[in-house]
């Protein structure tokens, strides 16, 4: 796979399901050259304009030796625009502090937060044509400014991810690089199903998302990709700004 001049180009982690795949799902469909990576490929996004690079994201620190001849295939296509989705994410290690080890939390912190820093400073040293439109969207979560029992893990990364918009944002002050947050609200995923099996020792706020099933507040992952796809990739964006599912 790789651009042709003219096309535009999206970069998504954490494809192998949930809402990576659904965003890349609608990119492709949008005639998008798409960029995939995670654990595991989705036969779902087999397409020419398709490419999967295979990383575990908690080896962050394998990112540059792992994914730089990936971007540079990309942006060796001269597309007209390239965005970073950091989409990737886990509740695996999850549990009161105190009850953690050092591993999960390493593991855990590496590919929620680590991964996405690591993947936007690799964006930014490949893709530095300032005639090209390039963004980066960070997934985050309203677990970024609420403490969920539990979750801490989680919410100290989406906090952070959340101020790597800014720093971005701060940092890459140009007219064609822009980086924005999206809390996308409460999705349809496997990770809604694993949080809802744990027992109240584990995670003491588990009936909250109980709730979220019982009450029908969850969204398909398709759905929120449209409005993703449609209003932070390709609509127009307020640089810096934290957009949340009703803004889409």
């Amino acid at each position: 796979m790789q651009a042709s001049g003219g096309d535009h180009a999206a970069i998504v982690t954490g494809v192998s399901r949930g809402l990576g795949a659904a965003l890349a799902r609608e990119l492709l469909e949008r005639g998008f050259v798409v960029l995939g990576i995670g654990r595991t490929n989705n036969a779902v996004l087999a397409d020419d304009r398709y490419r999967f690079a295979h990383m575990d994201l908690a080896e962050a620190a394998a990112t540059d030796a792992l994914l730089t001849p990936a971007f540079q295939d990309v942006e060796a296509g001269r597309p007209a625009s390239v965005c970073l989705l950091n989409n990737a994410a886990t509740i695996d290690a999850i549990g009161p502090v105190g009850r953690l080890s050092s591993v999960e939390i390493s593991c855990a912190l590496a590919t929620n937060l680590t991964a996405a820093v690591a993947l936007a400073n690799l964006f930014c040293c490949v893709f530095t044509d300032t005639t090209v439109s390039r963004r980066v969207i960070n997934i985050s979560s309203g677990a970024a400014e609420t403490a969920l029992p539990g979750e801490a893990l989680y919410c100290v990364a989406k906090a952070g991810i959340e101020m790597l918009t800014l720093a971005l944002t701060a940092e890459h002050a140009t007219a064609t690089f822009q980086a924005v947050t999206v809390r996308p609200g409460v999705i349809d995923t496997d990770m809604q199903t694993f949080a809802r099996s744990q027992s109240p020792e584990v995670l003491p706020v588990v009936e909250l998302f109980k709730g979220f099933h019982r009450e029908g507040r969850l969204v398909a992952p398709e759905m929120v990709a449209s409005k993703i796809v449609s209003r932070l990739v390709v609509g127009q964006i307020d640089d810096g700004r934290t957009y949340t599912y009703k803004d889409l």
